[in-house]
């Protein structure tokens, strides 16, 4: 069961590169950067999942993908070469702190999805309860995993440190 869960924080983090540097990263940095191919299909993704937090993303979203791109990212080549390769105890520590962070961002996230009255937004955002629902089914993953992570490392004995004690 280990090396399943390893496989899937590998591909948790394999591909959260992509989508770091294609897609969210669209929230901060300027258009101009980006083809407009790839703008076109964040737009068609904003306006069908009535995502107006990468439509028209508000500073505090900013500044958690500032912390995405700056932090987590380079984080993510690490993460998933250590779960790729399994059983690499010294991943336990980044994981906790990353998977505390990435958990507790999703709280703000998730309240703006369920509860902002989207009406006088510039962009269309979720407005019936299927379509929170819908919106907060895409966003859950980066809490779902993140915390099942936090649960493995600090629970399992596959990365719990071990202590040697020497006997005279």
């Amino acid at each position: 069961m280990a090396r399943v869960l390893e496989w899937v924080f590998f591909l948790y983090f394999a591909s959260h590169i992509p989508i770091t540097i294609l897609f969210d990263s669209q929230a901060l940095l300027p258009k101009e950067l980006y083809p407009q191919a790839l703008s076109e299909i964040k737009e068609t993704y904003a306006r069908g999942a009535k995502d107006a937090l990468m439509a028209d993303p508000p500073v505090w979203f900013q500044g958690i993908i500032c912390v995405e791109l700056l932090l987590q990212f380079p984080f993510f080549f690490v993460a998933a070469y250590a779960f790729f390769v399994g059983k690499c105890k010294w991943i336990r520590l980044p994981v906790i702190i990353y998977s505390t962070h990435t958990a507790t961002t999703l709280i703000p996230i998730l309240t703006q999805v369920f509860f902002n009255d989207f009406s006088d937004s510039p962009v269309p955002g979720p407005a019936t309860f299927e379509e929170r629902m819908t919106l907060a089914t895409i966003y859950m993953p980066y809490l779902v995993i993140p915390l099942l992570m936090l649960f493995v490392m600090v629970f399992s004995d596959d990365y719990k440190p071990h202590l040697h004690i020497k006997s005279h």
